[in-house]
C-alpha cells in the first residue's frame, strides 16, 4: 500500500500540466470574463508552460517537446474538424479553420506527462526496436487521416505494434524498487486515462462529438483504442529525445525486475545496436 501510494503521488506530480489545464477549463466555463473562453484558455494555457518552464518543472527541452506536440495535436484537429469527426462550441479569436489554438495544448500536456514520467520514475527501455516502433508510429498518425478517404487500418496497425514492441520492456522505479511491464501495456494504461480526461473535457464542453451536441454523454469506448494508438507517437517522440540524452536504453540491472536500491544511471550518450539492451 505504502508503494502504490507512492506511486500515485508521482503520477499526480507527472500529470501537473494536464491538471492545470483542465483547472483553467473549468475556471473558464464558470467565472465571467471579457474575452471569449477559448482565448481565455489559450492565454492560461500558454501562461502555465512558460511558469513550469521558469519554475524548472519543465526543461527547456521538453518544453520543446511540448511544442511539438501541441505542434502535431493541431494538425489533427484541423482535419478532424474538417471532416466533422467533433466540434468547438467556443472559438475566439485565435481561432484556424474552426479550431481554437487551445486545443493543441491538450495533445502537449500528454507530452508533458510522458516527459515528466520519464524523469521521475527513472523510466528506461530495453529491447526497444527504434525503426520499427517509429515506422508503426508514423503510420498510426497517418491512418487518423486517411481513415476518412480510404480504409481504417487501426486494427492491423495494432497488432503491428504487438509484434514490434513484443520484446519492450519499460523499466521504472517507486522509492527504493525497480518495476517493469511490457511497453504495450502501457499503452493501454494510458490510452484509459486519457479517455477518462476527455470525458471529463467533453463534459466541460472543451470540444464535443456529434451525439453530444443536444446532451452529454459518455464517450465510446472505441476511443480507448484510439487514444492508447496515439499514445505510440508520444512515447516515439519523447523516445527520441531521451535517447539523444543518452537515456532510452536500460542498463542491466533492468533486465529483470529488480527490488534492490535504484540502479546506477546510464552514462549519458550511452547508445545500443537497435533491440538490444545494453
Amino acid at each position: 500500500m505504502k508503494q502504490l501510494l507512492r506511486f500515485a503521488w508521482i503520477e499526480a506530480q507527472c500529470c501537473l500540466f494536464a491538471v492545470l489545464f483542465f483547472a483553467g477549463l473549468a475556471v473558464v466555463r464558470v467565472v465571467p470574463l471579457p474575452i471569449d473562453a477559448a482565448d481565455a484558455l489559450l492565454i492560461w494555457s500558454l501562461g502555465v508552460t512558460l511558469a513550469l518552464w521558469l519554475l524548472g518543472w519543465e526543461t527547456g527541452r521538453e518544453v520543446g517537446v511540448i511544442v511539438g506536440f501541441h505542434l502535431v495535436g493541431l494538425a489533427l484537429e484541423l482535419y478532424k474538424v474538417a471532416q466533422g469527426s467533433w466540434s468547438y462550441p467556443d472559438t475566439g479569436w485565435a481561432t484556424v479553420g474552426g479550431v481554437p489554438l487551445y486545443s493543441g495544448f491538450m495533445y502537449a500536456a500528454v507530452g508533458s506527462y510522458v516527459c515528466q514520467a520519464w524523469r521521475r520514475f527513472d523510466l528506461r527501455i530495453t529491447g526497444y526496436r527504434l525503426r520499427g516502433t517509429a515506422a508503426v508510429a508514423a503510420l498510426v498518425y497517418l491512418n487518423f487521416f486517411t481513415s476518412h478517404v480510404t480504409w481504417d487500418v487501426r486494427v492491423p496497425l495494432a497488432v503491428a505494434l504487438l509484434v514490434v514492441t513484443r520484446r519492450t520492456w519499460v523499466h521504472f522505479t517507486v522509492g527504493e524498487r525497480r518495476y517493469a511491464m511490457p511497453l504495450a501495456l502501457s499503452f493501454v494504461l494510458i490510452g484509459f486515462f486519457l479517455w477518462v480526461a476527455e470525458n471529463a473535457a467533453t463534459l466541460l464542453r472543451a470540444w464535443q462529438y456529434p451525439h453530444q451536441e443536444s446532451v452529454w454523454t459518455l464517450v465510446h469506448a472505441a476511443k480507448l483504442g484510439s487514444w492508447s494508438l496515439l499514445v505510440v507517437v508520444s512515447i516515439v517522440m519523447v523516445a527520441g529525445v531521451k535517447a539523444y540524452e543518452g537515456r532510452l536504453y536500460g542498463t542491466a540491472a533492468d533486465r529483470s525486475v529488480s527490488r534492490s536500491p535504484r540502479p546506477r544511471p546510464v552514462t549519458p550518450g550511452a547508445h545500443a545496436p537497435e533491440g538490444a539492451p545494453v
